[in-house]
Formats: structure tokens, C-alpha cells, sequence
């Protein structure tokens, strides 16, 4: 058996190497993977002393030679292509090992890999006779494999080359991605870099969940080849495993508290998501005070509900939220050990997360069908330094404290959608409503009393003075809007009848 080895990623190599060397395997082996093996007193032979060719182009060729890829891409089957092997002095290579530059981490012209696609494509196209490695992590297996059977079964080698072809797949759309964005200089930038011509996205299975949304659906949460997100790092202290919703509910939850603690930066935030929504959100002075006030919005939907905190968890804080309602998820920065063993035993089967700052995706994806929609992420772009007052009163100071609080609440929560906020929380939030009104009427019946002298938030313009009225009705004295109705001027007047105010913000944020 013969093995060629050419890899960047020299995690195992020599193990690896000497594993197979024990088991018998003549190995070849190719620029830096050649001189690490020497280093390590394992006996190869260079590629060039194959191929009677000296590496050439720095490196650029050295592998790319008829008796390099001859021996891989034989189909011993075939008589003909036997003899070629013999009329030409080619020798069979049965295994390649071969992993790519890391493109993604470092993008440069440089790091086009040709050689060693070429050889992965090479090895797995012809998978019924040859063995392509391309993972570390495959190591183990394979020099078991060879050990115990003297060979690789079909069964692994095919195996071997899906993962090969979703390798290169990956490299190739990495490159096509840089290249759309611009490439060394700017000049392969597509037209629209955020909707380019084509969207090559390879992804990877990063966990598998118990079911998704209802237990008769398989679920899984996948990552694009080469990108972390905050799921990756975040560490679970305790609980049991993480659901498809938990992990749809979650990612909700930390990016809302962190847009409200302006990324931990701010004023210590808490926010608890119940189906994507908030059901409570609040901004304080201390982390204890936030979560109180985040879980008196709504104490019932909180049941069950996701609990995010921007700052973290000490043993106090840590027994204020095992009182609460239980909830199946709590996330923070960090949870300490005392903080945990509060939460495990109190709340056994909720699950724990540390977590780092959630990264701001560039893209979002969905799927209708078999189509994909894709949009640019919705950001909050318009502060409040740059939203209009339309009304003849002025906002108080609180009441633009309560305004952007609302405002952010209001534009995380599923539309038609209307978010009520007093004294730094959220007091009333009425979600995924067909009808602009009724999601006013049900932000105003969750608040309660404390509708009264709270500031309002409508995700869209108001079309009619109707939803208005409703809040003018329940005593709100503040309300901000995008604005761009043919209706404002109406709307405007109402609010200036009822001696509120209002702003503009320029800006929409529908939820789907």
C-alpha cells in the first residue's frame, strides 16, 4: 500500500504517519509535510524523487505530474489503464492525505490552492480504489482501519470522498466570496457584493437537535464552512441538551440584550423571549433590577421562556432568577460557580449558557420552498440623535429614555407589532398581529396601569389615527414611528390634540 501526504493543517501528522509506516504503507510526502516527517526520523520518500521533477514557481508545482496523479486516478479495473500505468513507469497510490491552505483565515492570491484540489478531486473521483484523508480528525479511524484490514473498506472511502468534495466545495466558495468582495484590489468586486450573481454557501452540521420544531421534524443547526458564530463559543455549564426552539429562542434573546446594553457597554440589561418575542426587557441600574423588571412585564409568558442578562451572574442574582418562573435557557457573559450550583439545583433541566458577544451577521437567509430569500441584516441605522419630532411637544428626558427602549424592543417582536415602555422596561408588548390595532389593544391590556404616562413604539407607520387613538386612549404620552404615511399629517394632528408627543425615525423594522 502507498500513501501520499501533502497537507497544510500538520495537527497527527506524525503519528499519523508513523502509524501507517508501521503498518506497512510506503509513504510519499511533499514540501513541508516531506521536511516535517524528516524532522521526525519518518522514513518517505520527496515527491520530486517520484516525479524526477524539482518543485518549480515556489512552490506552485510539484505535485501536478502524470506520475503523481497516474498512480491516483488509475481505475484498476481497466486492463488499459493498467498498462498505461506500466508503459510509463507509474506506480499506484492508494491513500492521499491532503488538507488546503486556510483561505478563509488569511485571503490572498497566494493561497489559491491548485495543487492540492487537484489531488483531493483526483483521490475521491476515483474513491473505489483510493483513500482521500482531508481531516485530522479522520486520522484515527483510517490508521485503525489499515491496521485491522491491511485496507480501506468502500464503504470508508466513500465516506472519505463525500467529505473531500464538500472540502473543496467549501475552499472554492470561500474564494468565490473573496473574490466577489473585491479580491486583493478591488477589481473582481461583483456589482452588489451583498447580492452577488451567485451565493456559493457550503455548510457543515454543528450539532444535531432532538427534533425541530415539532417532534415528528428532524432538526439541525448547520454553520457556514469556515465561520464561527457565538454558538460555537458559547460553553453549557448545565441542563440538558439545547432544542431547535432553544436555539431559534436564545439567539433572539442575547442579540436583543445586547443591542439594549449597547454590547455591554451601557446600563446592565435583561431581556426574556418567549417564541422569538420579548415578553419583558428591561434596562437598570444593577443587573438584579433589570431582570425584576424584565420578568414583572409579563411574569406568565415567561414560563418556559428564555432568560438573557448582559452582565454576569452572581449568587444573588442567581437566586432571583431561580424564584422566577422557570426558564428553559439562561445566558450571560458568565455564570459563576456558586451562581450554578444555585441554578443546577433549583432548576435542574434548564440549561445554562456562557456566552460570548454575538456577531453581526452580514446576510439573512431563509427558505421559501426551495428558493432562498436574502436580505442585508436589519440594523438599528438611525439613532435617536437622528429621528424628527413632528409634534408641537418635546419629548421629557425620560420619555426619550423610554422611547428608544421601546423602540428597540418594538423592532426584535414579530409584526404588525407595538411595544410599550415606562421607567427603562418594557411594560406592554402586542406581537404578530394581522391587524396594527390590535396589536396596539394588546400592548395596552398587557401594560395595564402601566400604560399610563408610558412612551409607545408602532414597528411600522401608523396608517390610519386609529392604532393611535388606542394609545392616546390608555394614557400614553410618547410614541415613536417611522413615519412615510399618507396619512402622518393626520396621525400628527391627533397626537397634537392630545398634547403627546411623537417622533419619526425614518426607518421600518418589519418581523417576519
Amino acid at each position: 500500500m502507498r500513501a501520499l501526504l501533502s497537507v497544510y493543517d500538520k495537527t497527527g501528522l506524525t503519528d499519523f504517519a508513523r502509524g501507517l509506516a508501521v503498518a506497512g504503507v510506503e509513504l510519499i510526502a511533499s514540501g513541508q509535510t516531506s521536511a516535517a516527517l524528516t524532522e521526525a526520523g519518518i522514513e518517505h520518500q520527496d515527491v520530486a524523487s517520484v516525479t524526477n521533477s524539482p518543485e518549480m514557481l515556489g512552490g506552485r508545482v510539484k505535485t501536478l505530474h502524470p506520475k503523481i496523479h497516474g498512480g491516483i486516478l488509475a481505475d484498476r479495473s481497466k486492463p488499459e489503464h493498467l498498462a498505461d500505468l506500466e508503459a510509463n513507469e507509474i506506480s499506484l497510490i492508494d491513500l492521499v492525505v491532503c488538507n488546503l491552505y486556510p483561505f478563509s483565515s488569511d485571503p490572498s492570491i497566494e493561497l489559491i490552492d491548485v495543487g492540492g484540489p487537484t489531488m483531493v478531486r483526483a483521490a475521491a473521483k476515483n474513491f473505489a480504489h483510493v483513500g482521500i484523508v482531508v481531516s485530522p480528525e479522520d486520522y484515527d479511524a483510517v490508521l485503525t482501519e489499515i491496521t485491522t484490514q491491511g485496507m480501506l473498506s468502500q464503504v470508508t472511502r466513500g465516506s472519505l470522498a463525500t467529505k473531500a468534495f464538500a472540502h473543496t466545495a467549501a475552499y472554492d466558495a470561500a474564494i468565490v466570496s473573496w473574490l466577489e468582495d473585491g479580491g486583493p484590489d478591488g477589481s473582481t468586486a461583483a456589482e452588489d457584493p451583498l447580492l452577488p450573481p451567485t451565493l456559493p454557501l457550503v455548510l457543515e452540521r454543528a450539532e444535531v437537535v432532538k427534533y425541530g420544531e415539532n417532534p415528528h421534524q428532524r432538526g439541525a443547526r448547520y454553520r457556514i464552512v469556515g465561520e464561527r458564530t457565538w454558538w460555537d463559543e458559547k460553553v453549557q455549564l448545565s441542563g440538558t441538551a439545547l432544542s431547535y426552539l432553544n436555539l431559534f429562542d436564545a439567539d433572539a434573546a442575547w442579540r436583543l440584550v445586547h443591542e439594549l446594553s449597547g454590547d455591554g457597554g451601557g446600563l446592565p440589561a435583561a431581556a426574556i423571549i418567549k417564541h422569538a418575542n420579548a415578553c419583558g426587557a428591561a434596562v437598570s441600574e444593577t443587573m438584579a433590577t433589570a431582570y425584576s423588571a424584565a420578568l414583572a412585564a409579563d411574569p406568565l409568558s415567561a414560563f418556559g421562556g428564555i432568560v438573557a442578562v448582559s452582565a454576569p451572574i452572581d449568587a444573588e442574582l442567581a437566586g432571583l432568577i431561580a424564584e422566577g418562573p422557570q426558564a428553559d435557557v439562561i445566558i450571560a457573559p458568565a455564570i459563576a460557580e456558586e451562581a450554578v450550583e444555585i441554578l443546577r439545583t433549583r432548576r435542574k433541566a434548564t440549561r445554562l449558557l456562557a456566552a460570548p458577544l454575538p456577531e453581526t451577521p452580514r446576510r439573512q437567509i431563509r427558505t421559501i420552498g426551495t428558493s432562498v430569500l436574502v436580505q442585508g441584516h436589519d440594523e438599528i441605522l438611525n439613532p435617536p440623535s437622528g429621528w424628527t419630532v413632528v409634534t408641537k411637544r418635546q419629548p421629557t428626558t425620560q420619555e426619550w429614555e423610554d422611547l428608544v427602549i421601546a423602540w428597540r424592543v418594538c423592532a426584535r417582536t414579530t409584526s404588525n407589532a407595538i411595544a410599550l415602555a415606562r421607567g427603562g422596561k418594557a411594560v406592554g408588548i402586542g406581537a404578530g398581529q394581522q391587524s396594527r390595532v390590535v396589536a396596539a389593544e394588546l400592548a395596552v391590556a398587557k401594560a395595564g396601569d402601566e400604560a399610563v404616562g408610558s412612551a409607545g413604539a408602532s414597528d411600522a407607520f401608523f396608517p390610519f389615527p386609529d392604532g393611535m387613538e388606542v394609545l392616546i386612549t390608555a394614557g400614553i404620552t410618547a410614541v415613536v414611528q417611522p413615519g412615510g404615511s399618507v396619512k402622518d399629517e393626520v396621525v400628527t394632528a391627533v397626537a397634537d390634540a392630545a398634547g403627546i408627543t411623537m417622533v419619526h425615525t425614518g426607518e421600518r423594522h418589519f418581523r417576519h
